[in-house]
């Protein structure tokens, strides 16, 4: 099995907890398993309605890389109010009032991961076709969360985990701490399965793995998730003039291999 890397970065991202519509629209601290199931998915033409086609993605395991976790930021929102019922948007209840629906949207500005995705070779092979040329444009949990280039930095790594660890440019965190006397720089990593060797690993429990992504019957299951501290080696944090060309720089040598 071979596998993908991602970057996620931009402006802003929001990685929904709740598949439920609430007027506080949480995010995750990281990207979850359904926000990228979902960007492959619409990638992939695949609409909310076709749960059946969620049965391409089961087979696929991230590893996550917070190379800058952002800030939360929370913008306030109101749709509607002050118009006829018939003008005026729907509450998640299905039925208004005419008056404003009120919602708070939680988002992680400035933050960049960068994600290893593994799998089999045919399914990985379709999933970055479809993001050269996707159906609907990838975003970043929500469409108003448009991703950075490159987003795609690797599509044949034998060991994508690998390439976290020890080849793709560490975008700069002004809160990482300076090298160790080792030459290393502690990032914090998220893994679908225990890795083999950790720095003491953190086990959370998060409801992503998707079912349904149909607009009112979505639907999830619970998995695991191992957090460690990794040491990476300083030389791979780029400083914010040399990071986009070190990023370019490594994708051109990947699709020359």
């Amino acid at each position: 099995m071979s596998g993908l890397v991602l970057r996620l970065a931009g402006p802003l991202q929001s990685w929904g907890e709740r598949s439920a519509f609430t007027p506080d629209r949480d995010t995750a601290p990281f990207p979850t398993r359904s926000a990228l199931i979902g960007m492959f998915a619409a990638a992939e033409g695949i609409t909310r309605h076709d749960t059946a086609g969620l049965g391409r993605y089961p087979a696929l395991e991230f590893t996550v890389r917070v190379d800058r976790p952002g800030t939360r930021v929370v913008d306030y929102h109101t749709v509607g109010g002050g118009q006829p019922k018939d003008n005026t948007a729907a509450t998640s209840g299905g039925s208004n009032k005419g008056a404003a629906v009120i919602t708070r949207r939680h988002y992680l500005a400035d933050a960049v991961f960068v994600v290893a995705v593994t799998g089999p070779e045919e399914t990985l092979a379709r999933i970055a076709g479809a993001l050269h040329q996707p159906h609907w444009s990838p975003y970043l949990g929500r469409r108003s969360c448009v991703p950075d280039e490159p987003l795609l930095l690797h599509t044949h790594a034998s060991d994508p985990a690998a390439e976290l660890l020890h080849h793709v440019p560490l975008s700069p965190d002004p809160a990482r701490p300076t090298p160790a006397d080792d030459g290393t720089v502690p990032v914090t990593f998220l893994w679908e399965r225990p890795p083999a060797a950790t720095d003491g690993a953190d086990t959370l429990t998060v409801n992503d793995v998707p079912r349904s992504f149909a607009p009112h019957n979505r639907s999830h299951d619970r998995r695991r998730l191992f957090r460690t501290r990794e040491h990476l080696p300083a030389q791979l944090a780029a400083s914010p003039h040399s990071l986009h060309q070190q990023l370019i720089d490594y994708a051109t040598k990947e699709a020359a291999e």
